[in-house]
């Protein structure tokens, strides 16, 4: 494509709805480069391949951690999507929108455009939800949700009572009004399918003459003439390639992307730009830093009643679900495992809930090193009571370790890093307990295997969290919105502090982490950052 208008840098969540509405009318001709291939594989397409994708350079980044004193000193592994899709490709599906006042919290830190009211109509726009209010929810848009209603296994059923029995309400619609209490999770799949922002956005728009996808296609650098981006280069097949973008370059390349390519072109901190001989063009101390994650832990019980451990398990077991999946597009790999949870608070003087609950009705005890040990449960049956936190405290960054564009930058979260992070943690443990020791789920239950009931005072269940916590894969805020360019990455339209012709969008943007999974923050804010970049070239 000669001369685009825009140049979008990665094929992810926020870049893939970029790309379906930019080129949309057709006047504008839109260039999509996305370092990784392509997403029709068979462990994208099945929603539970992500077993497999975990540890595959072929669409995952593969990026670890530094090792990190809050998690006893453990490297985390962090997988991002390189596929088209992104992590969108390669994450668990799970469709939560966020709550109203994280949204507000946007707006409220000087982010017009950007509060519950903005982001839940662009919701609405791209949902095709099956559940919920009319009023509320959306019912045409391109992304076709799914409850798997049918497929709830009997124990996730008594967790449900069980969690009422303790005082939690039983919540219909996490996307609704309110998501306090415990249900069903939606996800982004259709028809026995990953429904990825690939499949849903840029699949589609790839039909229209004036967009152009090119895969494999490493971005290296920013092109400048004096303070205005007007082009990229990257790296493909051995050959690099310049291009030129008519009206702006838009970067989409994720939390961890988006702040190394800005350091590599010399936006980020000065004195670290420098001591790789990176010339500062802008000297912005926040990009990569202010890294927020949500962390998180199971505990993991001994179950005397079947689990999905016996479904998917056994080497027959295997059998049937592959062929349940091959004939029917049905069955248990056709759905995620994190199918119920919640949210709640872990004390009642708190506004609004704090903690994220995960249910999975199987068990992963054993460890299957080079594996996501999803396809490979436990040899009896178990299951597992998750959790993160909503809104730490904590945080991180991501800095370049040279200046060479293909080495991973460094990664350090920080992780439990503030006292009250780790606090709200304990808290949740304890009320996992009261769960597990709730009937109708108590019955169920033969042991407890982690942490172990030997585990009980604060000391040794704090080490315990430290020991075995990890990233639930949500990094945001390494190029955070903000007015105040001593305080922030962008302004609330995504245009990067001091530069012209440059936008971010992506989850790296969001001032603050929202409460739940961030794919559909994500999905939202390339809708409403496509809106803002088509009324300034209206």
């Amino acid at each position: 494509m000669d001369n685009p208008d825009f140049i979008i840098i990665g094929a992810g969540s926020s870049g893939c709805v970029m790309a379906e509405r930019l080129s949309a009318s057709g006047r504008h001709k839109v260039l999509v480069l996305e370092a990784g291939g392509d997403d029709r594989r068979f462990f994208v397409q099945m929603p539970l391949g992500y077993g497999k994708t975990f540890f595959d350079p072929k669409v995952n980044w593969m990026y670890r951690a530094e090792p990190d004193p809050g998690l006893g000193g453990n490297v985390d592994h962090w997988p991002r999507g390189r596929v088209l899709g992104g992590s969108s490709s390669i994450n668990a599906m799970v469709w939560v929108r966020g709550a109203r006042a994280d949204f507000d919290d946007w707006r409220d830190a000087g982010n017009p455009g950007w509060g519950a009211d903005d982001m839940f109509a662009a919701f609405r726009s791209v949902e095709c939800a099956v559940i919920g209010d009319d009023a509320l929810r959306g019912r045409d848009g391109p992304l076709k949700l799914f409850v798997p209603s049918k497929t709830t296994h009997e124990l996730t059923r008594k967790w449900f009572q069980s969690a009422q029995a303790i005082g939690l309400p039983l919540n219909a619609d996490f996307n609704g009004v309110d998501q306090e209490g415990v249900g069903q999770f939606e996800f982004t799949i259709h028809g026995g399918r990953r429904l990825s922002a690939a499949r849903a956005f840029l699949r589609p728009a790839m039909k229209r003459p004036n967009l152009r996808v090119i895969t494999n296609a490493h971005v290296t650098g920013l092109i400048f003439e004096g303070t205005r981006v007007t082009g990229v280069t990257y790296s493909r097949g051995g050959r690099t390639v310049t291009v030129k973008a008519g009206r702006e370059v838009i970067l989409s390349g994720g939390s961890v992307n988006s702040p190394q390519l800005l350091q590599l072109s010399g936006i980020g901190p000065a004195e670290h730009l420098k001591s790789f001989g990176i010339a500062v063009r802008v000297d912005n101390a926040n990009v990569g830093r202010n890294l927020e994650d949500h962390i998180g832990i199971n505990y993991t019980f001994r179950a005397n009643c079947p689990t999905l451990n016996q479904q998917l398990g056994p080497w027959w077991g295997k059998l049937n679900a592959g062929l349940r999946y091959l004939l029917l597009r049905g069955g248990p790999l056709s759905v995620s495992l994190n199918q119920a949870g919640g949210f709640i608070r872990t004390s009642p003087d708190r506004p609004r809930p704090n903690i994220q609950l995960y249910f999975q009705a199987f068990s992963t005890v054993i460890p299957r090193p080079g594996e996501r040990p999803i396809l490979s449960p436990d040899p009896w049956p178990g299951f597992s009571i998750g959790w993160s936190n909503c809104r730490p405290k904590s945080r991180g960054e991501i800095m370049i370790r040279s200046a060479d564009p293909l080495d991973a930058p460094r990664i350090t979260p920080n992780a439990l890093s503030h006292e009250d992070d780790v606090a709200e943690m304990l808290e949740t443990g304890r009320i996992v307990r009261k769960m597990a020791a709730a009937r109708p789920l108590a019955d169920c239950i033969e042991a407890e295997l982690l942490p172990g009931p030997d585990v009980t005072d604060d000391a040794a269940m704090i080490d315990d969290i430290r020991r075995r916590s990890g990233t639930v894969y949500h990094p945001v805020a390494t190029c955070r919105m903000g007015p105040d360019p001593a305080r922030s990455v962008v302004d609330a339209r995504l245009k990067v502090h001091g530069i012209a012709g440059l936008r971010v969008v992506d989850c790296s943007i969001f001032p603050n982490i929202v409460t739940g999974n961030t794919n559909a923050a994500a999905i939202a804010t390339g809708w409403r950052a496509s809106e803002l970049v088509l009324q300034d070239v209206a």
